[in-house]
């Protein structure tokens, strides 16, 4: 397999029958947690089994956690070992959004030191399209041992915490360029449907996450989406980027296309906007800049 983060549904069809690959399906929907399982058993990838956001990707909420906190490291490593997910697997995550809760596993995946690991281009309604079957009901997996290649934490290199990014806007020298990956009305403070506060961390820029999508779902080309983040990125390097959003899910999409783009080095506020609002003191911006 090629190094490229996602995976064609053409180049996923022909593995469905490899005993290394194990397919996990991430939809969700904010406004009903049980809708992501429930449309699953009705029809799903053949081999896929289900990765729910709440119980599965996130740990926890606590009085200074957002809404989505990483869950313990060594309790998502039983999870992969449940899954029957060893370091040898290809792991193909996705979803019905492009992407927007699939990057989230990917990057945890990462995170642990899982290499083999895609996001599929396009998710389930591409999958569909191209005229590729489903299969309902529930799949069965052998579990397996928890290996010692994973690491028992999550990178810290790959994540930002609040005390940095505190530190960074009472900088003015501060080397971060904080990107938030929620839709501009939220950004600007012109409607907030999730958090108790609206707004943004100050001197962040804002990009959508679905702005890495064409009309059709799947990801720009690489040298547009190049175009675009060094567009954004302006007198930044890629590694001098932290990436947020509502609850540090649809942000790592941003950290998809650094990847597809060719800029190394981007970062995740895992804990997001929802975290950064816990403390009333910290401040908060409104507007477009």
């Amino acid at each position: 397999m090629n190094d490229s983060p996602i995976i064609s549904t053409h180049d996923l069809a022909k593995l469905l029958s490899e005993k290394t690959l194990r397919i996990i399906d991430c939809r969700f929907n904010l406004g009903d947690s049980e809708w992501g399982q429930k449309t699953y058993l009705q029809g799903h990838i053949p081999g896929a089994i289900y990765a729910h956001l709440n119980l599965d990707l996130s740990g926890p909420v606590g009085p200074n956690t957002g809404r989505h906190p990483l869950p313990e490291a060594e309790l998502f490593l039983k999870k992969l070992a449940g899954w029957g997910i060893s370091p040898e697997t290809l792991v193909v995550v996705y979803d019905t959004v492009g992407g927007a809760f699939a990057s989230r596993l990917w990057f945890m995946l990462r995170a642990v030191n899982h290499k083999q690991v895609k996001v599929l281009n396009g998710g389930l309604p591409k999958w569909q399209a191209d005229g590729y079957p489903l299969r309902n009901g529930p799949e069965d997996v052998s579990p397996v041992e928890i290996s010692s290649v994973y690491a028992t934490d999550f990178n810290p290199q790959l994540l930002a915490a609040t005390p940095e990014i505190t530190a960074a806007i009472n900088d003015p020298s501060s080397s971060i360029l904080m990107i938030d990956a929620r839709a501009a009305e939220r950004f600007q403070g012109l409607q907030e449907p999730i958090d108790p506060v609206a707004g943004h961390i100050p001197d962040a820029v804002n990009r959508f996450h679905g702005t890495n999508l064409t009309s059709e779902g799947v990801f720009k080309p690489k040298k547009l989406l190049r175009e675009e983040m060094l567009a954004l990125l302006g007198n930044y390097s890629a590694s001098q980027a932290v990436v947020y959003c509502g609850s540090g899910v649809t942000s790592c999409h941003h950290l998809i296309a650094f990847e597809l783009a060719g800029l190394e080095g981007a970062r995740l506020y895992a804990g997001s906007w929802s975290e950064w609002i816990r403390d009333p003191s910290r401040p908060v911006a409104i507007g477009k800049e």
